[in-house]
């Protein structure tokens, strides 16, 4: 099966607790559809760029999946659907790269970006 990685961005009034529940959902409706959550991260809540509906932060959250095209067709579609989801972005990648994503190791871990100057 394809390897897919999504990035979903939820409202900021949400605990961190429902933002999380979030993920356990589509993880359902996903392993429901004859895929499976290979590993997920919750990112806590940052600033973003730009207001997406009146919003200037969200919940961001981070998962890695096993999973049939129809079955993330499906997931893609409720999280549109969904009213505390704001955006989703989906990639699909050749294969899941080990540990922690970039966004949750220390700055120290960090290879492969140039000095400052």
């Amino acid at each position: 099966m394809p390897f897919y990685e999504h990035v979903m961005i939820a409202r900021q009034d949400l605990s961190n607790a429902q933002a999380e529940s979030l993920v356990e959902h589509f993880g359902t409706v996903l392993a429901d559809n004859g895929g499976k959550v290979v590993d997920s991260e919750y990112w806590g809540v940052k600033t973003m760029a730009y207001k997406i509906n009146k919003n200037r932060k969200g919940h961001y959250s981070f998962l890695k999946t096993d999973a049939p095209a129809p079955a993330v067709q499906e997931m893609e579609r409720l999280m549109r659907l969904h009213d505390d989801v704001m955006r989703v972005l989906t990639i699909k990648v050749d294969e899941h790269a080990e540990g922690p994503s970039i966004q949750m190791q220390k700055r120290d871990e960090r290879d492969g970006r140039r000095e400052r100057r």
